[in-house]
């Protein structure tokens, strides 16, 4: 009976010695591995609280004009503004004790707030010797193109998103409706509730039919895959019959003729990238939109809406020649649509898109620097030049020329998506200028009508205004 005790004590203490490992183990983690996200978490009582004692940091642009800063009251409490307002609401956010965080403001809560830093391991006791003010976060963004790009977008609903295709730096991205995010806990009730939805960021999390801009990847398709080549013409009659019961018509039932691959680009011929998606068949599609990263996740960061994509698979010929037009049931964001258009301005390369140039400690030193990164490589510098020439033609001779400008050439595609949920979204892709490219940006319009019409005038107002910064943007 005592051998029996001893042996049960003896279980005993393993388990109980197993169960301290397991926790150590597990703080262990907690303190080390999860130890930034559950600093910065705006969910964070501890932060939260001190946030009133606390200076936060600033969001500046590029070039150190201040997008949100804290300044203290008659009470000795800090109080979040933002000199912008709606107009870069989506890109910095809102920081509310009573709502969280959401934007610049969310993702780099930690260091805006001060929580993350070398001490973050010791728990509370970093609260003896920590700063009285946050870190400073430098985004990639321009003040003044972001306010172009908001003018120009005027009363509608949609997004700008503005890139330099030479680092994949966003220097604006616009979404409208917008809110002041100033005046969030009193207007909370009001745009939480809105029908227009002004809390959600059209540019990255808005999923639409891409309409015609999808052309220019199903022309480079087309061109890698040898389904065609740059003679071979196509007959359009307006209508493209397939199958006894289907059809896929122009705009209007136009009738374009006869036309090669440029000229089909130019005029947005349906029925030749109808025929060249049925031609390029369902396997080599998926295989494209593949090729193009569009099942390829973005960093965190920028909370990006995961494109929707048809199981081509199971696509009938009808499907498959409206998802080569952008139709069916193909979703993406307009920031995809903007990476697509870098392809042909960066010699086939596609760069990582970031917002988040570098993060300054309150003494001046550099925390954190974002680096340009390449993305994926989805085309030939070859290809890509010969559909940026084509793209140049939609713009001087085709649906773009509302896109032009004065002494610089333009290369870019309009769409415009049906929805079944009222008038077509419009749609343009396109960089400038196009031997030099400074400026990629992609627009939509929600149920404004015609890319031609509506979205390619928002982008020559955001292009020029760029390009009259002389490229400083570069990075």
């Amino acid at each position: 009976m005592y051998d029996d005790l001893r042996r049960n004590v003896r279980k005993t203490s393993f388990v109980l010695l197993g169960l301290l490992i397991v926790l150590m183990i597990y703080v262990s983690y907690i303190q080390v591995i999860e130890s930034d996200f559950l600093a910065g978490n705006a969910l964070n009582r501890r932060y939260i609280e001190a946030a009133e004692r606390i200076e936060r940091g600033r969001i500046v642009d590029r070039n150190g004009v201040s997008l949100a800063y804290s300044r203290q009251d008659d009470s000795g409490r800090y109080q979040r503004c933002y000199p912008y307002g709606s107009i870069a609401a989506h890109v910095v956010g809102y920081c509310s004790e009573k709502y969280g965080t959401s934007g610049a403001e969310n993702t780099f809560n930690g260091y805006l707030s001060g929580a993350t830093n070398a001490q973050r391991f010791l728990g509370p006791i970093v609260n003896l010797w920590s700063n009285k003010a946050g870190n400073n976060v430098v985004l990639t963004i321009d003040a003044d193109v972001q306010a172009a790009a908001y003018r120009a977008l005027g009363n509608h609903r949609g997004a700008v998103v503005v890139l330099d295709p030479r680092t994949g730096a966003i220097l604006a991205m616009v979404s409208k409706p917008s809110f002041d995010p100033a005046t969030i806990d009193s207007d909370w009730d009001s745009i939480a509730d809105a029908e227009n939805s002004p809390l959600v960021n059209r540019a990255v999390q808005g999923l639409y039919p891409p309409g015609s801009t999808i052309k220019v990847m199903i022309a480079d398709a087309a061109l890698t895959e040898n389904v065609t080549d740059l003679k071979k013409t196509y007959l359009c009659e307006g209508v493209l019959k397939i199958g006894p019961d289907y059809e896929l018509t122009e705009s209007n039932h136009e009738a374009h003729g006869r036309v090669n691959l440029e000229e089909a680009l130019t005029v947005s011929c349906n029925v030749t990238f109808g025929t060249i998606g049925l031609e390029l068949g369902d396997s080599r599609m998926a295989k494209t939109f593949e090729r193009y990263g569009f099942t390829k996740p973005l960093d965190d960061e920028l909370s990006e809406a995961t494109s929707r994509l048809p199981d081509f698979s199971r696509l009938g010929d009808g499907d498959l020649a409206q998802t080569a037009i952008g139709q069916g049931s193909l979703l993406v964001t307009p920031l995809r649509m903007a990476m697509l258009a870098e392809v042909f301005a960066n010699k086939g390369v596609m760069m990582e898109p970031y917002i988040v140039s570098k993060i300054v400690a309150t003494d001046g030193s550099i925390l954190r620097r974002f680096a340009p990164e390449e993305f994926i490589t989805p085309t030939s510098p070859e290809q890509a030049q010969l559909i940026g020439r084509m793209m140049e033609s939609v713009v001087n001779e085709g649906t773009g020329y509302a896109a032009q400008l004065p002494d610089v050439q333009v290369a870019g595609k309009t769409g415009t998506a049906e929805n079944p949920h009222g008038a077509p979204h419009a749609w343009f892709i396109g960089f400038a200028p196009a031997d030099d490219p400074q400026v990629v940006v992609a627009v939509i319009v929600e149920n404004a009508g015609t890319g031609g019409e509506f979205a390619a005038p928002i982008a020559r107002r955001v292009m020029a205004a760029v390009l009259s910064k002389g490229g400083e943007s570069h990075d």
